[in-house]
């Protein structure tokens, strides 16, 4: 009677790992994944792992500026499954409550200036005399689309905060003055070819995706900033909050203060995705301290870990035991 009671468990052990497994290769289709351009690298790399895990799963992503992203999602409906923006905010902001109900916080950054050897002023530049340098004539610097890219707006509040660390009064107008409208473009990492080319001699960029060109062209340089005004160290939150920079709003005329914090990115999953189980899928990876956060971090990318949420009541379930 034993053995049969035995041999019954065993039945039903081996029939709910093959209805797991079964479970496990029923994921097919797409999942539509917009994020950040900083993440390009490392969400490249998530791709083909997460690939391999879930075969029957095509990760379509489009990479650019996480707030003329998110307004893709808000106000042209793009059908978006999965949301990754270099700066929470954009979520909280641009997102909650219309479109998306949570924000997971999963990695963070501090700002730097990335150069070339053939940089006007290379063999002079570091982190106490780069403002001098960017303002010699002849120098070309420039830095993202505030109103399109964090990064940019972050290179602003770099510039305010440089102001007051510095005691250089009017320094955050004459940085402004000298980077014409030519030096902004859309995504930050669109500067990293006008730097190959020497078109730009400096580029206010993330120092994850300064590590990961240098990994690739050792020409690629770049200067470390102080903690004081990098927007990466927490224990300065303080003084960050006293730099501010208007960004354009959803609606005409409109702005939306960007005030100055510790860099920190966010993820979500908005409503107007149609994938919702591949979508969860690709966030158990992505939060998994062994898989997606470690990619990550093995691309130059600082993790939070494990992943923090806000309202995590909303949060799918099968997230929940993957973040605090």
């Amino acid at each position: 009677m034993a053995r049969k009671r035995l041999a019954l468990v065993c039945l039903l052990v081996v029939t709910v790992l093959l209805g797991m497994t079964a479970c496990q290769k029923k994921l097919t289709g797409e999942v539509i994944v917009y994020h950040a351009g900083s993440l390009t690298i490392p969400f490249e790399a998530i791709e083909k792992e997460f690939e391999k895990v879930h075969s029957g799963v095509d990760v379509k992503r489009q990479a650019g500026g996480s707030t003329a992203l998110a307004r893709m999602i808000t106000e042209a409906g793009d059908r978006v499954d999965v949301f990754a923006s270099a700066d929470y905010t954009v979520i909280d902001k641009l997102m909650i409550p219309a479109v998306a109900s949570w924000d997971a916080y999963f990695a963070n950054n501090s700002m730097v200036i990335m150069y070339t050897p053939e940089s006007n002023g290379a063999d002079r530049i570091n982190a106490d005399n780069w403002y001098e340098v960017l303002l010699e004539e002849g120098v070309n610097h420039g830095h993202s689309d505030p109103d399109l890219d964090p990064c940019g707006y972050r290179s602003l509040l770099v510039w305010q905060l440089a102001e007051k660390h510095y005691n250089q009064e009017g320094l955050y107008q004459r940085l402004t003055d000298s980077c014409p409208e030519a030096n902004v473009r859309p995504k930050s990492v669109e500067l990293i070819a006008l730097l190959e080319t020497g078109v730009l001699d400096y580029a206010f960029e993330y120092e994850s995706v300064a590590l990961q060109h240098a990994a690739v062209n050792p020409d690629f340089l770049y200067v470390s900033l102080p903690d004081e005004i990098n927007l990466g160290n927490v224990s300065h939150a303080d003084f960050y909050e006293t730099a501010s920079v208007d960004v354009a709003g959803s609606e005409p005329g409109q702005t939306i203060a960007m005030i100055g914090q510790p860099i920190v990115y966010g993820v979500t999953m908005p409503s107007t995705g149609q994938n919702e189980a591949n979508a969860v899928a690709f966030l158990k990876f992505l939060f998994d301290p062994k898989l997606g956060l470690k990619i990550l971090a093995d691309q130059g990318q600082p993790v939070i870990s494990p992943v923090e949420v806000a309202a995590k009541d909303k949060l799918p379930e099968a997230l929940k035991s993957l973040v605090k």
